[in-house]
């Protein structure tokens, strides 16, 4: 069943299932064996008990009986082990669902288990001493990225068609150029957090998923959009479905192109080939491309970005440590991560307003930029997908583990601090077959126009078939 179950994105499966051409337990059996044989090390915990109860009932909804699998970060599930990638969380089994997870089960999702996160989701490689690294399926000495890498490798192996991601500075576009899937990072605050939190990294950090198709991706975050009581702000809704945007073709856009990144990383020839290739495609739709782009200020855009997740970490960590009845030190947490607290020990009270300030000012840059020009068309990465060790929160040599990083997030991290929705699409690999993605991004509450062109995209350039040379079984 497995080339057959592999065929078909989610709403496909689901609509099989309605059919009754397939049940939800054999897809899950399907999904559990995928998992267990694949050693691209994506998923690290399973629960597959529950879900075969979960199975068995039939689930209602349009993804009713697809498998699906929650990243190992800020997603409580009952029952289901939490880590968030580090050894701080390692027995740490939460007694509720979060409100994400409980609109998935809503959906008809049948969730068994959780992929790999690094640390905190610290990095853009899915690394940790807790779980290990995670392989890119496309070649697995290559990081799947991160932080959302075990959700990508998962997807890209075939174990499930889509999965549970989030991106606080590229974390689901990132791992989705890396694996050569499509994934979107909705705008601010799209996606409620509820009721553990009530923004992620001040709201740099939001929810979402990577997907093989884009309908995918579409119908997941209408299942998901929309606060909850108590949230302290919230996305302007959408003015219909996202799933009916996909099959609509765009009215010509004038799309701005960069290569430049906005923190000083050098691109990439592959990169740049890339967006060349994927701005003539847009000129063939009718779509007007030109040079341009925002004025932004990228050692205030890091600082700022610095600062937040500095101090959210530190927090995070120190709470945790507080609920284990002891103090935080250096063993517990892995050498990159520590850095951060240390750093964070070292602001004034003054500088946390302050980062802010800067975020809300870069965001008006954007906002502004994007009264002129409807989408805005880079690279996704600065680099082709990096080898695995050089990104991990225990590299060796940091100053090189800075150094990529810096090529991994030189065009998503704006779009996190401006709170900006943007997708990355694989339209391009490399001589050597690696994935290639492009980063498309719009004005806030612009994911309608990003449906639009990303399903005229994916009509022009079909994706869906192209599958990585290492095999889904061992």
């Amino acid at each position: 069943m497995r080339n057959d179950y592999q065929d078909y994105d989610a709403l496909g499966l689901a609509e099989l299932v309605r059919r009754r051409e397939v049940t939800p337990a054999e897809l899950l059996e399907t999904a559990l064996e995928l998992a267990a044989d694949h050693p691209s090390n994506a998923v690290v915990a399973v629960d597959p008990e529950t879900a075969r109860a979960i199975a068995q009932r039939i689930p209602k909804g349009p993804f009713g009986g697809v498998p699906f699998l929650l990243k190992d970060l800020y997603a409580e599930a009952v029952g289901l082990r939490l880590t968030n990638g580090s050894r701080m969380w390692a027995d740490y089994i939460p007694d509720h669902d979060s409100v994400i997870v409980e609109r998935y089960r809503a959906a008809g999702l049948v969730i068994f288990g959780r992929t790999a996160s690094p640390e905190l989701g610290l990095t853009t490689s899915t690394e940790s001493v807790l779980h290990g690294q995670t392989k890119n399926p496309w070649n697995p000495t290559r990081t799947a990225g991160g932080s959302s890498g075990g959700a990508a490798a998962a997807v890209a192996a075939g174990i499930v068609p889509a999965a549970h991601a989030s991106d606080g500075g590229g974390s689901i576009r990132v791992p989705a150029s890396c694996c050569g899937l499509f994934g979107l990072k909705p705008t601010r605050a799209r996606v409620t957090m509820a009721p553990d939190r009530g923004e992620g990294w001040s709201g740099l950090s939001v929810n979402h998923a990577i997907t093989r198709s884009v309908r995918d991706s579409a119908a997941l975050l209408d299942a998901v959009a929309g606060p909850a009581p108590g949230d302290p702000y919230f996305a302007p809704p959408a003015a219909g479905p996202y799933l009916d945007e996909v099959s609509k073709n765009p009215a010509p856009l004038r799309i701005a192109i960069t290569t430049s990144s906005f923190n000083g990383a050098v691109t990439d020839p592959d990169c740049l080939a890339a967006v060349a290739d994927a701005a003539a495609l847009c000129a063939e739709l009718g779509h007007t491309v030109v040079e341009a782009r925002p004025d932004i200020p990228g050692d205030e855009l890091a600082g700022a970005a610095r600062v937040v997740v500095s101090a959210n970490v530190r927090a995070s960590l120190e709470d945790r440590a507080a609920a284990l009845g002891r103090t935080l030190t250096a063993d517990d947490v892995e050498p990159i991560t520590w850095s951060l607290v240390q750093g964070a020990s070292g602001l004034g009270i003054a500088d946390y307003p302050r980062a802010l300030s800067s975020i809300h000012r870069i965001g008006r840059i954007l906002e502004s930029f994007f009264l002129e020009y409807d989408l805005l068309l880079t690279p996704t990465l600065a680099a082709i997908p990096p080898p695995l060790g050089v990104l991990s929160l225990s590299a060796s040599d940091r100053d090189a583990y800075l150094d990529r990083l810096k090529e991994t997030i030189g065009f998503t991290q704006l779009m996190n601090v401006a709170g900006n929705p943007a997708a990355s699409l694989p339209l391009h690999w490399t001589a050597d077959g690696l994935p290639v993605g492009v980063q498309f991004a719009a004005a806030a509450g612009g994911e309608a126009m990003l449906f639009r062109l990303a399903g005229q995209l994916e009509r022009a350039r079909p994706w869906f078939s192209r599958r990585p040379r290492w095999s889904s079984a061992r």
